[in-house]
């Protein structure tokens, strides 16, 4: 049932749309959750917004947490968790799943609870599974409450990377090679999988990139250049995602795009390019977060390139039926073909993260870029559409 349509009272019309930004969260990805969140915060107009920031504990728990966005910044090379930032050690945070009720109530045990008032939208900044991969979007549709960004089935699509692939694919979309190791061939026979992963190189060479299927921000990522360092690999993914995603190596210049949804339609930004990195062996979490490896934006491409990848990411994002943002990662290879390695669904928004820089270049202030998100969702209704 879509909330679109429900009668506002005369204190609702009055009043400014209430945000719920949602981060952490119980993935691996919990910390930059938190990181990311805190630039949204600030980012956030609060002459046109309140703003109610929920924190997902590392163990699930939902959490009001203090509106600090500067207590939510990587200090000393460590990240921040909401455990940190909640206002309570008990206290939890509950969302109505009545479609007819958009209302947030606050429960602590031996107090009666408080209800919180309506939430008009969602921001969720969650990053990985359990939030970024269609189960906090879920949960949101059986609330009727709008939110930023993808629906269930494209956040899913663009959380699995495997399927990410299989979607592409049929879509007509470069892909380079990969093979994938499911749980239970793992468990049942790892000489077997092992083999697997041995002929894939084989095929297609060492070195090659041992992942977690449904990770992020390059967390769990080994470069492994034979046998002798693949079981370490593997179990270092494991620890992120039992499912694994075997990548060889694609030579040639790493190409990122921003895709964001306008009242006519997907339009890509400028493309940005991710120079080679000196002080890591590719461009993993700690270039990425720690280390604030820069980009060039704009790439330093042709006309035609860059033309051809925003014609790509736009591709990418109307495969996987994509809503609000989405950043495509590309490499351009040594032969002058873009390939497609993956759709973020809800990119990195942290002030050195790529998309907001991409989109600065492009017209488009973080300020606004916020402002944009938060009123397309307010426009758009849950349920089918």
């Amino acid at each position: 049932m879509s909330t679109e349509n429900l009668p506002q009272s005369p204190e609702q019309q009055l009043r400014k749309p209430r945000v719920a930004v949602v981060f952490g969260g119980r993935s691996s990805e919990h910390g930059i959750s938190v990181v990311t969140a805190g630039a949204v915060l600030r980012a956030i107009d609060r002459t046109k917004y309140d703003v109610l920031p929920i924190g997902i504990t590392a163990d699930g728990r939902w959490a009001l947490t203090a509106d600090e966005p500067d207590r939510m910044a990587i200090t000393d090379r460590r990240t921040p968790n909401v455990e940190e930032l909640a206002e309570s050690d008990e206290g939890g945070v509950v969302l109505s799943v009545d479609p007819g009720s958009r209302e947030v109530v606050y429960t602590e045990p031996g107090s009666v609870p408080k209800v919180l008032g309506e939430v008009d939208v969602v921001f969720p900044m969650l990053h990985g599974p359990y939030g970024e991969d269609g189960t906090l979007q879920g949960l949101l549709e059986l609330s009727g409450v709008p939110y930023v960004g993808s629906g269930v089935l494209a956040s899913a699509v663009g959380q699995d990377k495997e399927y990410m692939k299989r979607v592409f694919v049929s879509f007509g979309l470069p892909v380079g090679p990969y093979e994938v190791i499911r749980p239970r061939e793992w468990a049942n026979d790892p000489a077997a999988a092992r083999k697997k992963i041995v002929d894939f190189a084989g095929e297609h060479g060492w070195p090659l990139f041992i992942k977690p299927a449904r990770g992020g921000s390059s967390m769990g990522i080994t470069k492994v250049d034979g046998l002798a360092g693949l079981d370490d690999a593997i179990a270092e993914a494991q620890r992120h995602d039992p499912k694994i995603l075997v990548e060889s190596l694609l030579r040639g210049r790493e190409i990122e795009c921003g895709v964001l949804e306008f009242e006519d339609g997907p339009r890509a930004s400028v493309p940005a390019e991710i120079p080679p990195v000196t002080a890591h062996d590719f461009y993993d979490f700690e270039a990425k977060y720690i280390d604030s490896a820069a980009g060039l934006v704009p790439a330093p491409l042709t006309d035609e390139q860059t033309a051809e990848v925003q014609r790509l990411a736009v591709a990418a994002f109307d495969a996987a039926s994509c809503e609000g943002l989405v950043r495509a990662d590309f490499f351009l290879t040594e032969d002058g073909e873009f390939v497609i390695n993956e759709i973020n669904t809800m990119p990195g928004f942290t002030p050195i993260s790529m998309y907001p820089r991409m989109w600065q270049e492009s017209g488009v202030a973080y300020t606004e870029l916020v402002d944009r998100l938060i009123q397309a969702a307010l426009t758009r209704s849950t349920g089918l559409r």
